[in-house]
Parts: structure tokens; sequence; C-alpha cells
């Protein structure tokens, strides 16, 4: 779960590439940077999104997940990661709500962070429904090569033909995804699939 870019910041037309294999390594160098300034306070520290699985297409920005005990302590640390160079946003206090998956809203809570158009922190509670979703989508598509493959098609598609639109490629792209996390539930019950420890 990403936020799109509005405002200002917001790229003029979404653009989806081929995967980078730089990718990884950018995300190790933010990571340590991070984790040198928050330490043990970040209970984890996770490469997500689509940038995160080898071979998917993707918007060239990092998505990064801090996983925390409580959101109300990393709001302390807002202005730690504003001199790592993020901008904070304030009006950012949760993740889009999703009808198809049914979460109270206290499972959508988190707190964001961006480089702009580099990288997205996204700060969530550990146990979360939403801290989960985004490790249990990252692990499928890793794990089902053919499933990333036709989801990083959909997205090319639907930048081309909605890139212009970010509401018109969401109100596509998100029932999408919902159809992979349902097929990704059934292959975490069926492998045993467990939180990962963190990246760095």
């Amino acid at each position: 779960m990403t936020e799109p870019l509005t405002g200002p910041l917001a790229p003029k037309r979404l653009q989806i590439v081929s995967a980078d294999p730089g990718w990884p390594v950018r995300f190790q160098t933010f990571a340590q940077r991070l984790r040198e300034v928050l330490g043990k306070r970040a209970l984890s520290i996770h490469h997500i999104g689509s940038t995160s699985v080898p071979g998917l297409a993707a918007k060239d920005v990092l998505d990064v997940q801090v996983t925390v005990r409580r959101l109300e302590d990393a709001d302390l640390w807002l202005p730690e990661l504003a001199a790592l160079g993020l901008q904070t946003r304030s009006e950012v206090q949760a993740d889009d709500a999703r009808p198809s998956l049914n979460w109270p809203e206290s499972e959508l809570a988190k707190r964001y962070a961006s480089e702009p158009r580099r990288t997205h922190v996204h700060l969530r509670e550990l146990g979360r429904a939403n801290q989960r979703y985004a490790l249990l989508m990252r692990d499928y598509l890793r794990a089902n090569a053919g499933a990333a493959a036709a989801y990083g098609g959909v997205k090319v598609q639907l930048a081309h033909l909605h890139g212009g639109d970010v509401d018109a490629y969401y109100a596509v792209k998100n029932p999408v995804m919902d159809l992979i996390v349902a097929a990704a539930e059934d292959w975490a019950d069926r492998v045993g699939w467990a939180l990962p420890p963190s990246d760095a």
C-alpha cells in the first residue's frame, strides 16, 4: 500500500519502468542511514513495494516500511527523519481504506515521509494489518514469478492508458492488488509464511 503523490510533488505523468538491479542497493544505502538514526527504535526496516520484487516493473521510487511499537512514539522522531532530508506529510495518517479488505480504521494507521520522487517511508505498527499486508504481498510476488509478471504487465498498460490520471490508474490497480492478496493469503497458509526478519 503506497500513497500516490499529489500536489506540487506529484509527477506530471505516472511512469512505470523496467526493473532496475540498482534498487536493492539504493534501499540498503538508505536503510543504513535510517538505522543509524533510529537504532533499535525501529523494530524492523523492510524494502517493500514493487521495487523490492526482482524483475517487477515499477515506478522508480523506493518504498520502505519502518515497523514501530507505537505510532505515537514515531511522531517524536519526525524531526530526525527531516534531518535525513525526508519531508513529513502530517496529513497522511492512514493507508487508504479498501472496502474489499474490510479492515477497521485502527488497522490502517501509519505515518509517512518521503524523499520527493525517490523514496517513500511508511511507518506502521507491529501486528497491524497494513504492516503485514506490505510484507505478504512482497514475499508472495517474490515467490511467484508468474503473478509478478502479470501484475507488472497490468501496471505498464495502466500507465500507458491512464498515466496522466492518477485516480483512474489506482481505481483499476487497487482491485488487481486485492485479487493478488487473496491468492497471497492462500499461499501463506500453504507454505506457513510468517513475518520476515528485518532487511536492515
